[in-house]
């Protein structure tokens, strides 16, 4: 996003036009805003299957990028959807999901830096 366009800790999806904006200049704001929104999220999308992060960083970019926690249960169905979407095996899912009932803090480690 170019600098101008910045303003920490807000949203820019609710922005309204700047005093003495034009209708153009606002409309031409709002989509390089889209397009970089959508730039943003096609990146996280690659990462959340890239052989340089490891299963368990694919996973946490897999739930933060849906907003749901790995099932617990081994045999649910979005362990398969989660496997597609990270490259992983529905055993690599599992053996995370495994990982995590052993050690509790994995649940919670921070996410990887991207």
């Amino acid at each position: 996003m170019t600098e101008q366009y910045k303003s920490p800790g807000r949203s820019d999806y609710g922005a309204v036009p700047h005093v003495g904006e034009s209708s153009a200049d606002y409309r031409e704001r709002m989509a390089l805003i889209q397009t970089e929104a959508s730039e943003r999220r096609q990146k996280q999308l690659e990462e959340q299957c890239s052989p340089l992060n490891t299963p368990s960083a694919r996973i946490r970019i897999w739930e933060r990028l849906h907003q749901l926690e790995l099932p617990r249960n081994p045999g649910h169905r979005l362990i398969a959807v989660i496997a597609a979407n990270t490259g992983l095996s529905p055993d690599d899912v599992r053996a995370e999901q495994q990982s995590r009932a052993t050690t509790p803090a994995a649940a919670t480690s921070p996410d990887p830096v991207l």
